[in-house]
Order: C-alpha cells, then structure tokens, then sequence
C-alpha cells in the first residue's frame, strides 16, 4: 500500500508542492568523494583511479552551504543531513556541523532546535566521532552491509577493512550518540545470508538496524529486479528470529517503516523504495556538492543554486528558487517504477547526491 501525504505538517508561509508535500528533510553533499567502491553506488569498474571528481573550486563552502541550509529551514527544513560520497573525506566537517547549529537561532524555528544527522561509511568515523558530537551533531547512520570481513570486502570494494567501522561506530557510542542507526542494503545472493548477524549485531549493541532494498539509483549500479529482496520478505525472516510488531512512524514523511522486538530488544527499520514506494509522503530534497538542488533520489537532472552564490550571494534570488522549484515538484519515481523505466532513464547517481 502506497502511503499519502495526509497528515503532513505544513509550517506557516512553507510552500507544498504540486502534491502536497511540504519540505522537511535536507541532504547536504559536501563531497563526491568516496573511499569505498560499493558495488551498488560506485563500482569500481567504472569509478577508477582515473575517474574525474569534482575540483575543489566546484564544491560548495561550508558557509554557502549553511546559507542554502538557512533557506531551507526557512521553507519548512527541520532536519538536516550531511551526506557525501564520503563526507568524512571532507577535511573540518565539524567546523560546518557548527555553523549548521547555529541556525538554531534562526527565527524561522521559533525556539525549536535543528536535527543535524550524518550519514557515513564508517572507516573515519573513531577520530571524528567525538570533535563532531562537540559541534552540535545529534545523530549518525553508519553503513554496514556485512559482518563477513570477505562479503564486506566485496560490498565495498574497499582494502579497508571491516574492524575501521566496527571501531568507528564505537567511537560514537563512546562520544555520547544515544542514536545510531546502521544501514544495510540487501542483495538477493550477495548478503541477505548476513541478515541474522546484523540483526543480532544491532540487537546487542543497542543500535536501531534499517534494512534496505537493492535500489536502481544513478546509471551504474547493473540494477536488476531478481537482486532486490523485498522487505516482506526481510520481514519474515527477522520475525522468525525474534518475533517483531509494526509500530508508527516517529515522525511524518519517515522512510523507513518502524518495527520493534516483542521481547523488548529495540527496533529495526526496513525500507522498501522499490516493493512499497514512499513518494506520497517524501519530504526530502538533496544538494549536491556542486550546488545543484535534486528534489528526487532519482532525479535526472538539479536546479542549479551556484547562480545565486557566486560570485556574490543573492539570498533574495536564492530564497524565491528554492521555493519556486519545491512549489512545482512532481516527483515520484518510485511509484511509477518498472523494468524498463529503471534501465533506460538517465539518472543521477547517488554519490553526488548522497542517497
């Protein structure tokens, strides 16, 4: 069943789009940078040592990015994601998790506080965790597709290995982040065997795990329907482990659908973009780390916002596209999703746009 935008809040003077869907969570690209090469985002075989990333000049600041922030709160933003690639290759993250804290103050939020989350492989988290937690970060969502050093190995086509991230999200518990999520995507035949271990993983740490489904993001991932395993599925196979019971969103416009253990062991979370899609209730847009706004994941094309940035802010110019592109937005990929759809539209891909 397809959720609806019903019961979404709209903020006062926050523009809806052409669906009603107001704008409430953002996705920050500070790089497109990554150093994994997972198979279902940046192979390898295409993203090499030759690949042409972005140059430094091309990315966004930190300070144009918090002025986009800014914007975005002020249309309805209420959380704010910082994403990559990799945006723990960024150097001094913490200096923009401090600017983004500060728009606490902004009127737009009448005394309530930003959610500011980060979402990261994991390798470089153990050093970072506590200088990010000292800038104002609330939460962090770490990647991890595999407890098998050889399938992690595979999945992230990376010599780094697993024991980084397992390190990294222990620096987080350790740094006071009461909220960490791990993400897993699961792939028919690749690692839908590791779904017990991640789930006792999860489980015995405290942490909330979310399973996702194989998603056709961007161009290069060799995308195919008989890999995706459905969350029905995932479901199944979670209960027959520990029995679980579907409980409500903790908030509107959630993506991930909220289960908990009967025996009181926590939650986990399964999101199913390709067998249930969300677009009713999306709130989400995405900003590249070239200044591009996306209003889907599977956006083909962004709305440029390096014209009102450079070479000097035009914040009025920046405010009244912002909220002229989320007043026309249409998107909703997902529902109108098929075989032939998902192999031959030009898409982005989601390093750049930060999943």
């Amino acid at each position: 069943m397809l959720r609806t935008a019903h019961s979404l809040p709209v903020y006062s003077g926050a523009p809806v789009d052409t669906l009603n869907r107001p704008l409430r969570d953002v996705r920050l690209s500070v790089t497109d940078r990554c150093n994994f090469r997972c198979s279902y985002c940046m192979p390898a075989e295409v993203f090499g040592p030759d690949f042409a990333f972005l140059p430094r000049a091309e990315l966004l600041t930190f300070e144009e990015l918090t002025l986009v922030a800014r914007e975005l709160v002020a249309l309805g933003a209420r959380t704010l994601r910082i994403t990559g690639g990799e945006p723990l290759v960024r150097r001094d993250l913490e200096q923009l998790v401090a600017l983004l804290r500060a728009l606490d103050s902004s009127e737009a939020l009448d005394g309530e506080a930003l959610d500011i989350a980060l979402t990261t492989n994991g390798s470089l988290l153990a050093k970072l965790a506590a200088p990010l937690r000292a800038a104002g970060l609330n939460r962090i969502t770490v990647s991890l597709d595999s407890l098998t050093p050889e399938t992690f190995t595979r999945m992230s086509g990376s010599a780094l290995p697993l024991e980084s991230v397992l390190e990294g999200v222990a620096a987080a518990a350790d740094a006071g982040f009461t909220q960490i999520k791990l993400n897993a995507v699961i792939r028919r035949g690749v690692n839908d065997a590791e779904i017990p271990a991640l789930v006792e993983f999860a489980r015995a740490n405290g942490h909330t795990l979310r399973m996702i489904e194989y998603m056709d993001v961007g161009t290069t991932n060799g995308w195919r329907l008989d890999e995706v395993l459905p969350a029905s599925e995932i479901v199944a196979r979670i209960h027959a482990l520990h029995p679980i019971e579907l409980i409500a969103p903790s908030r509107p416009g959630e993506v991930a659908n909220r289960y908990r253990y009967l025996d009181g062991g926590g939650e986990i979370g399964l999101i199913a973009s390709v067998s249930a899609p969300f677009c009713g209730d999306c709130t989400r847009a995405r900003v590249s780390a070239d200044g591009h706004l996306y209003t889907c994941l599977f956006a083909t094309e962004g709305s440029d916002l390096k014209r009102y940035l450079r070479p000097t802010a035009d914040v009025e110019g920046l405010r009244e596209g912002l909220r002229a592109r989320w007043a026309a937005r249409d998107d909703r990929y997902s529902e109108l999703r098929d075989a032939e759809t998902a192999s031959r539209l030009p898409k982005v891909e989601m390093f750049r746009v930060g999943g």
